[in-house]
């Protein structure tokens, strides 16, 4: 994605994220104690200021009870997801990244391309209660861990649990690990 895209996402994340804080008669104030985000960098992230971290983006969301990627809403009603192409989020240092997949589904599934980097590892935070996360491994091989079970996943081996506890991505090999990964919200979340 090029810097024009890139700052055209931000902007877009910022007018998306002040539309629905304001939608719930919220101050910054109000978002910052709940979401445990600064005042001071909610501001920035609403007037397009900032790069928010995959972190902050999930603790926003869940704070306002709406799916990630409604943070990332467009207009549009038609959508080509290309892997490796349009918009995509790192988290710790590049190890692990995601592509949204068809943005404006549904308020009640979201999907990603996610990309393990080799030898790396992913600890999210915990999602919305009652969220359901289903992870297909694409290419390579997985440890996934949730609540203190771990679980070996091979291509195209997928698992289904619930992702509002401890859950994390592991991958001891030498090569990216490439996952399909769908987050199902309760309804109403």
């Amino acid at each position: 994605m090029g810097t024009d895209d890139h700052k055209q996402v931000v902007l877009q994340v910022g007018a998306v994220l002040k539309k629905l804080r304001k939608e719930q008669q919220w101050s910054l104030e109000d978002l910052s104690k709940i979401s445990g985000v600064s005042k001071l960098t909610l501001g920035n992230i609403e007037r397009g200021e900032t790069n928010p971290t995959l972190g902050m983006l999930w603790k926003i969301s869940k704070s306002l009870s709406v799916p990630l990627m409604e943070l990332f809403a467009t207009e549009n009603r038609v959508s080509l997801s290309r892997a490796g192409q349009g918009l995509s989020i790192a988290e710790d240092g590049d190890n692990w990244v995601i592509e949204p997949i068809f943005q404006n589904v549904s308020n009640e599934n979201e999907m990603f391309r996610a990309y393990l980097q080799p030898n790396s590892s992913y600890y999210p935070e915990k999602h919305h209660p009652n969220t359901t996360e289903l992870a297909t491994v694409m290419s390579g091989k997985v440890q996934i861990n949730v609540n203190n079970e771990s679980y070996i996943l091979n291509q195209y081996d997928s698992i289904s649990f619930r992702a509002d506890g401890t859950h994390s991505y592991i991958n001891d090999s030498n090569d990216v690990v490439v996952l399909h990964i769908i987050l199902k919200y309760p309804p109403n979340n």
